[in-house]
Order: C-alpha cells, then structure tokens, then sequence
C-alpha cells in the first residue's frame, strides 16, 4: 500500500546514534514518507512515550546498548497497543532473523539499505493500517447493529427474526400485530403457529427454502392472530444476523386491499428516480454498485465506473442563472442518455456530477468515456434563452479484484475525475489496474507540459497570505503561495510540485516564485508600502548560484532592498544538503536577505542543526499548532523553541493558527510572528489590515 502523500507516520526510533537516527529519518524523507520521529535516550524515557504520545512505528537498532531490542519488544508489548516493532540490523543472518522474529518483532531491516529499509516501513504501515481498518469496521458493525436493533424497535413495521422456524426477536408493532403482551409470550414460537391452517402446508416448504436461501423476497397469505383472528398479509425476507448468528428478518404487512401491481410497480420506479433528470438516484445506484463490486470480488465479470462532471459549473450557473440550476442539469442529463447504450445503467450521483456503470473491459470503457467527451464537446445545450457548449470531464475505474470494495472504487474514479479536471477538463482519465503505469507516466506528462508552458507564459501566479506580528512591529508581512492558472481556474501545488520535483523542474519554479515577488515587492513600495515577502525555496537552488545571481539582479532592478525578501527552507533538506545550503546562506545574507527553517522541530534534534547553519527566523512546524486536541502537550516544545531563538537572535513565526486561544498561547510564548486562517486565507490580493 502506498503511503498518502498527507499521511505522517508517527515514528519511535532506538539507537544510541543520533546521528544514524538522523540518516533513517531523511531516508525516509527523501523516499517521500513524512515522519514525526520520536527518540527515546532511556527505558523509562521509551516507557513514558508508549503511554502518551501516540506511536505508530518502533524502528529499534539491535547494536542499541541504552535500550535493548529485548526490552524494546518487552515494553511495547506491555504497552498493551498495536505498535509494530522493526529490528534494524546492520547485517541478517539466519539465526538471528528467526530470534527477532520469535521475540516478537514484526520484520527485520538493514541499516544503510535505504530502499530495503523504506519498502519495510512501507509493508508494516499497510499491515497496521488493514488492522486498524478491521478494528473500525467491526466496531462501526457493532454500532450498526445496535442502531438496527433501536431503530426495529422503534419502527412501525412489524419487524421479526427467525432462526430455523422460531422467533428469536420481534419488535413492539409485530407483538400488537398479534395479540402477545410481551417478547416472552412469542419467544421459541414457531412462525407458522401465526399462519392461518389453509397456509400452513404451503408455507413450510416456503421455510425450507428460506433455509437453503431460495425463498422469494415477497410471500402473501392469511395470518392468525393470537385470539384466532385471521387476516390478509405480506410477507418480506432478508437474510441478517442477530447477535452473531445467522437468521432471517421478517415483515409483516397487513394487506386489506389487493394492490394494483402495475401502480406497485410505477411508485417503485419513481422511488428509484432522481426527480429532476429521471436517471437514477444515488441510493439506488450505490446498490447496483455494491453487486457489480461483489461480483467482481469473486471473479466474475468485467465492470467499469465513470463519474462525470461538467467542466467550470460555477460559471455556467453565473452564465444561466441559479435559477436555471435545475433546468441546466436536466439538459445535461439528457444528452448523456443520448449518448449511451448497451448494458449501462446511469444516475445523478451527486447535485452537478453523474455516474454510468458499464460491463466491459478497459477497452470498452475509455470508448464509452470518450464518446461521452465528444457528444458534450460537440453539443449546444439549450436551457431557457441561453445555450452554450458545455465540456466535461469524465473520470473512471475498471473494477477489478484489487479494487473490490466500494469505498476503493468510488476514490479511485473521484481521483481519475480531479485528475482530468485539474488539466483544464474536456478530458477523461480511466484508472485501470492492469495499466497503472502507463497511465501514471501520460498524467505525469501532461503536468510537465503544463508546467513548462507556465513557465514559458507567465502562466503561473501568486496568492497572499498575511503573517502579523505579534510584538507590534509596523509594516507588511506575507508568505507567497505558487498557483497554477489553467483554463482559467487555479490548480493547488500539491497538484504538481511532486512531479516538478521528480522531473528537475523546482529550481525554475524556485526561480520564477523570487522574480515575480520582488516584482510585487517593488511595485508596493513605489506605492508607499513597506512590504516583506516570505518564499519557499526548495534544495535545487542551492546546487548553482542562478537563483542568488537572479535575486541581485531584480533587487537591483526595482531598487527594493535585499531585507525584504525572507527566504524559507525546509529543515530536514538542509540536514541533507547541508554544506550547499551553507552556501546559499551566506551568499543570500550577503544580498541583505534573511534565509530561515521552515518545519523547524520536526526532527530528532533541531537544536543540533545550529551549531552548523544560523538561520534569521525559525519557522516552527505546524504539527505542533495544526492539531487543537494536542496544543497542551505541544505547549512546552513551542516555548523552548522560541526562548532559544530569541537567546541566539532569531525571529520565530508560527503557522496555521487557527484560533484566538492559539494565538493567545503563541503570544505568551514570546512567537514573534503568527499566520493561519484565523488571521486570513490566502488570496490574490495583499489587502489585509495591518493597523
């Protein structure tokens, strides 16, 4: 399993090195993991943390001397919580690997094999997260059954559950259906002593095959009374279970009436409408999905999703009107079902986007897809007096073994959906396990395209958000944030900064996020403000002097001065680079610019860093302030960071502040500078007050 992108593994390292410990975790880093490394020095140290701090991973070094892998195994075991422990070995022999693993830990790595190392981590992540997801789901089923068991309870339907014949539960409505004053008088009662005599023989072989699974959903007859009062009825089954073991539920219908079926069968048609396009609605389509899922867990068939959305809604609904909403969607819907054919069952699956389930294999469904693409592509929809052609984007997934479960299928195509609209729309992207790779490396080429004709065309721009100083200091403070503009909607860099950075492609964006703010740092002062900028500079600059060569040249070209440029880097790429981020300091500081950490605090010893590299302003991480639950226990991490920046001359700025006790908190501190949505979120414009 891959580990997401925002997922951060909370992780106990035991070595009596800091330095190898400080290896593991850039390795990590650098192979795309986030870490939050804990190190304990002792074994009451490694106890306390067990019982407080929640540890997902225990990477523990069998030559660790402090700490023994015996008593590492031993304590996390009496922890009494599920915490995967891996032996880190400097070499594997036989003997050994069999001993680690009968002391109870869960895998052996080796040290310096950093690819062994991550491809471990990476194993024992998705083992405890598949046992932490059984833990959910059986706690969720048991919340489920017993929100089942209030709501039969509570129901109006005479609602019962029989095992073999008898009834082992039945609700209020089905006792007073009857006559019995309690549970007690029904208890063991076999159900056909409530079926009138002339039913009797027909419904015991209707019993029997219930047994075997065979019996119709629907059964009519006459029913008895307790007092021997018959009358006409339905019955309805479902298989269910009632305190872990298997049975059969029950409804009783009164059926005074012989209903028309041909009105039976139209009101249950409109119950599996949506009202407004007349194609499915979402509860009806999920259950079709959940048997093609089924299906497709035990081999059978081949079955795809799409999910399709029309491309920039928003200002459709601007250009037609909300008022229209309804009609817009209508005619969207229409020219889908236009469009399909076959074995296809289509739905409104949400208020601006529909799903089409189709059989077939990957083939079939990117034609399907794209004939879908091309019939809105070529369309003029009319709604009232108004028409336009609308574009869609159309994410999918072939439902497969491996992707089996409906949650997997839904988040695949949502995925495949984004995907295509956040390359501009009037596209589809089709997620098919048996071709992940190709599909991977077009989407990865798309960005670099896009990407790249940015660069070329201004096509990248900045937003704004306001970093405020909370000792009072006068003047303009922002952090800038890359955006993409793309078919004229923004794109988030989380979007693409992976793939810039896997391509070689940061330090040009590096370089074109400087330019342009000291171009914006000029323009604010000629118009008589006094404004700082906080960058982002990635590790890539620090390898040639263009970026320093491009900030004195634009200093100098809008006479801005080299203090108002603040550059950040991250802390745990300066551990790695950092006799090239040595350099970029200094020539920076040279320029008059002020060069800081960013995520400072989140390695073993981020004191230990400045002993090397000086920085002017510490940026704490904002795992420390992003989690309110965890502010308390954070509390004392933020005060020493501050009180030894302060002691050493340094600035300290807080991020994500989120609300006024924070703040509040961050103040007393002494933080210097604090930014967050609390304050503002970024934008466009630099309009925040700063008075």
């Amino acid at each position: 399993m891959q580990i997401g992108k925002d997922t951060t593994i909370r992780l106990m390292i035991v070595d009596d090195s800091g330095e190898d410990a400080e290896a593991v975790v850039s390795a990590f880093r650098n192979g795309g993991i986030a870490i939050r490394p804990h190190r304990p020095l002792d074994l009451a140290e490694l106890a306390a943390t067990l019982a407080s701090q929640p540890i997902d991973l225990v990477l523990a070094a069998k030559s660790s001397q402090a700490i023994s892998l015996e008593a590492v195994l031993a304590q996390t075991a009496a922890s009494g919580k599920d915490i995967p422990v891996i032996a880190l070995a400097d070499a594997i022999d036989e003997t050994g690997f069999i001993g680690d693993l009968a002391l109870g830990a869960r895998a052996v790595a080796i040290r310096g094999r950093n690819e062994h190392l991550i491809k471990v981590l990476q194993s024992e992540w998705a083992d405890l997260e598949a046992r932490r997801a059984l833990r959910l789901l059986e706690a969720q089923l048991r919340e489920t059954e017993r929100r089942c068991d209030a709501l039969i309870a509570s129901s109006r339907d005479p609602i019962a559950y029989i095992h073999e014949g008898m009834h082992i539960r039945a609700n209020e409505a089905y006792l007073e259906m009857f006559g019995f004053e309690s549970f007690e008088d029904v208890e063991g009662l076999s159900l056909l002593d409530l079926v009138a005599p002339q039913y009797v023989a027909e419904f015991k072989l209707l019993l029997k095959k219930l047994s075997k699974g065979e019996a119709p959903a629907r059964f009519e007859l006459e029913a008895r009374t307790l007092e021997g009062q018959s009358f006409p009825a339905s019955l309805e089954f479902a298989t269910a279970s009632y305190e872990g073991e298997s049975c059969v539920q029950v409804v009783f219908r009164r059926r005074e009436f012989e209903q028309d079926p041909e009105l039976a069968r139209e009101v249950e048609g409109l119950r599996q409408r949506d009202m407004v396009t007349g194609l499915l609605n979402r509860p009806t389509f999920l259950h079709a999905l959940e048997n093609v899922v089924s299906e497709a867990a035990r081999g059978e068939g081949q079955h795809a999703l799409l999910l399709i959305e029309p491309d920039h809604y928003q200002r459709l609904l601007q250009d037609f009107g909300m008022d229209s909403a309804d009609a817009l969607i209508a005619a969207l819907a229409a020219r889908l079902s236009e469009t399909l054919t076959g074995e296809v069952s289509a739905a409104r699956f949400g208020e601006r986007s529909f799903a089409v389930l189709l059989k077939g294999d990957h083939a079939q469904t990117a034609d399907l897809s794209e004939r879908v693409r091309a019939a809105f592509a070529s369309h003029v929809i009319n709604v009232g007096g108004r028409s336009a052609i609308i574009t869609a984007s159309i994410g999918g997934v072939q439902i497969g073994e491996k992707i089996a479960t409906v949650g997997q299928v839904l988040n695949r195509a949502s995925e495949s959906l984004q995907n295509a609209s956040a390359l501009g729309g009037n596209r589809s992207e089709i997620f098919d396990p048996g071709a992940v790779d190709r599909a991977e490396e077009e989407r990865v080429q798309s960005w670099v395209r896009l990407m790249r004709e940015a660069l070329e065309n201004d096509g990248f721009t900045l937003h704004y958000q306001p970093v405020v100083s909370l000792q009072g200091e006068p003047g303009e403070f922002y952090e800038a944030f890359l955006r993409l503009e793309n078919e004229g909607e923004l794109v988030q860099p989380h979007a693409f900064l992976g793939i810039a950075e896997d391509e070689g492609m940061l330090d040009a964006l590096d370089r074109w996020v400087v330019k342009r703010s000291i171009q914006i740092l000029g323009e604010r002062m000629r118009a008589g403000h006094e404004t700082r900028m906080l960058v982002k500079v990635s590790p890539f600059s620090f390898a040639d002097d263009r970026l320093l060569s491009l900030i004195g040249q634009q200093l100098a070209e809008h006479g801005v001065p080299g203090e108002r440029l603040w550059l950040q880097v991250q802390e745990a790429k300066v551990f790695t680079h950092l006799r090239q981020a040595q350099e970029f300091l200094a020539g920076a500081s040279r320029l008059g610019c002020k060069v800081g950490l960013e995520k400072f605090g989140s390695g073993l010893d981020s004191f230990q860093l400045l002993a090397h590299f000086k920085p002017a302003f510490l940026k704490i991480d904002r795992g420390f302030t992003e989690d309110q639950t965890k502010m308390a226990e954070h509390q004392p991490k933020i005060r020493e960071i501050a009180e030894r920046a302060r002691a050493d001359g340094m600035h300290t700025i807080a991020e994500y502040v989120q609300d006024a006790a924070t703040m509040s908190f961050l103040f007393g501190a002494g933080v210097d500078y604090v930014e967050g949505f609390f304050l503002a979120a970024p934008s466009g414009l630099m309009n925040y007050d700063f008075s």
